[in-house]
C-alpha cells in the first residue's frame, strides 16, 4: 500500500519562510486532514479520535457554557518557529481588517463569556492592534488576555513602549518561552531568540508584569521542541521559576504546558523526522478520558483574521469552520453557537494526553 505521508526531507534549521510561502503541500489544510485521517487510523492500528470519547459518552461533543472569545488578529509574525501551528511568519499577510475588527467589538461588548483571549501570528503586528485593545478594553472583560511571542517587544523601536501599552489597559500577557535555556529556545524559534526574550520579560517585569502580588498578570508558555509531550505542569513551573530567576531575575506567575499538535509545521517537522507514526502512538496511549470534559472547544469560540468560527484555535488552522448554521462573526448568534456539535479529528488527541492541553495549559 503506498504511504499517505509526504516523502521525507531534511528539516533545516531555522526555518525561513513558512509553508505557505515554500508552496509546501501541507499548506493545504485538506492535505493534513488526509493524513490525519488515513494512515494508521485508516488502516485500524490506531482507534479515531470519535470512537475514543463515544465509548465514554462524549460523541458527539457538545460545548458547555462559552467562557472564551479567541481572536485571531492575523497570521503575520517577526518569527518562524519550528513548531507553529498557525504557519504564521513575515510573509504571511493575512490581517484582520478594522471593519472586522468593529464586528468582533459588537460580540465582546454583549458576549456572555469572562475572557477576551487576542493570538496572532504576533497580534501586535496588526496596524490596528492598539485601537482594537483600546476599544475592547471598555467592554469591561474580566480577563483580557494578548499572547505574545516576546520578541516582538524588541524586534522594533515602535514596539518598545509595548509593556506600557499593555499596563495602561491591564492586559494579561502570555509570552511563549519554550526553555530556561537558549539553546532550546533557540533550536525551536531561531537565533537570538532566547536574548530577546529575556530582555522583554526584563522589560515587563520592570512595569511590575509578573512580580509577587501584583495584579499585572504575566504566565509563560511551553511547549516540547521535540516529538516528545511535555511533562509535569506543575513541576516544570518550578524549574523555570527558579532557572529565570536565579540566572536573570525574572519573575511570572504561572507556566501553561502545551502539547504540540499534528498540524501545520510541526506536521511538518514530525514528517520530514520520520517521527509522525510514533507522535500519534504516543498521543494515543497518552489519552486520558478524564481530560475530554474540559478540553477548550467546550467553552471557547475561535474568531479568525476574516472573521470565520471556529470550535478552537487548531480548528481554525485545519480550516475546519463551526457546525452551524452561523458560520461568520456577522451573524453571529451564541444561542444558536451553543446547540452544535464541536467537529473533531485525530489531532484532538493532544488536547486529552496526559493531563490535557489547552490554550490555559493542562486541563485535567
Amino acid at each position: 500500500m503506498e504511504s499517505i505521508l509526504p516523502k521525507s526531507k531534511k528539516v533545516k534549521k531555522p526555518m525561513q519562510k513558512s509553508l505557505k510561502a515554500r508552496d509546501n503541500e501541507l499548506a493545504a489544510t485538506n492535505r493534513q486532514l488526509e493524513i490525519l485521517e488515513g494512515g494508521l487510523f485508516a488502516e485500524g492500528e490506531l482507534p479515531y479520535f470519535k470512537d475514543k470519547i463515544n465509548k465514554i459518552g462524549h460523541f458527539p461533543l457538545r460545548p458547555k457554557k462559552l467562557e472564551i472569545l479567541q481572536i485571531n488578529v492575523g497570521y503575520m509574525c517577526n518569527q518562524v518557529c519550528e513548531h507553529c501551528h498557525v504557519d504564521a511568519g513575515p510573509d504571511r499577510k493575512e490581517i484582520m481588517t478594522r471593519d472586522t475588527m468593529k464586528q468582533c467589538l459588537e460580540v465582546i461588548k454583549n458576549t456572555g463569556a469572562h475572557t477576551l483571549d487576542l493570538t496572532g501570528g504576533a497580534p501586535e503586528m496588526n496596524p490596528d492592534f492598539r485601537w482594537f485593545v483600546e476599544e475592547a478594553a471598555k467592554a469591561g472583560i474580566k480577563d483580557f488576555i494578548v499572547r505574545s511571542n516576546l520578541t516582538i517587544i524588541r524586534a522594533n523601536k515602535k514596539y518598545y513602549d509595548l509593556p506600557d501599552f499593555f499596563k495602561k489597559h491591564n492586559v494579561h500577557v502570555i509570552s511563549s518561552m519554550p526553555h530556561y535555556t537558549r539553546g532550546k529556545t533557540d533550536k525551536q524559534r531561531g537565533d537570538g531568540v532566547f536574548d530577546k526574550s529575556i530582555k522583554a520579560l526584563q522589560e515587563l517585569n520592570a512595569r511590575g508584569y509578573g512580580m509577587p502580588g501584583s495584579d499585572l498578570r504575566l504566565d509563560l508558555v511551553y511547549n516540547p521542541s521535540g516529538a516528545y509531550l511535555p511533562g509535569d505542569q506543575m513541576a516544570m513551573e518550578k524549574d523555570f521559576k527558579k532557572a529565570l530567576d536565579q540566572d536573570f531575575g525574572i519573575q511570572f506567575h504561572n507556566l501553561f504546558a502545551i502539547t504540540n499538535l499534528p498540524i501545520a509545521r510541526f506536521l511538518d517537522y514530525l514528517i520530514a523526522s520520520e517521527n509522525y507514526e510514533d507522535y500519534m502512538y504516543a498521543l494515543v496511549e497518552a489519552y486520558n478520558p478524564a481530560a475530554v470534559a474540559n478540553v477548550m472547544c467546550t467553552n471557547t469560540i475561535s474568531i479568525s483574521w476574516d472573521g470565520w468560527l471556529y470550535d478552537c484555535d487548531f480548528n481554525q488552522m485545519l480550516d475546519l469552520k463551526v457546525a452551524s448554521k452561523v458560520k461568520h462573526i456577522k451573524d453571529y448568534n451564541e444561542d444558536v453557537l451553543n446547540d452544535r456539535n464541536i467537529i473533531i479529528s485525530q489531532h484532538c488527541y493532544g488536547c486529552t494526553a496526559g493531563a490535557g492541553s489547552s490554550c490555559q495549559g493542562t486541563v485535567a
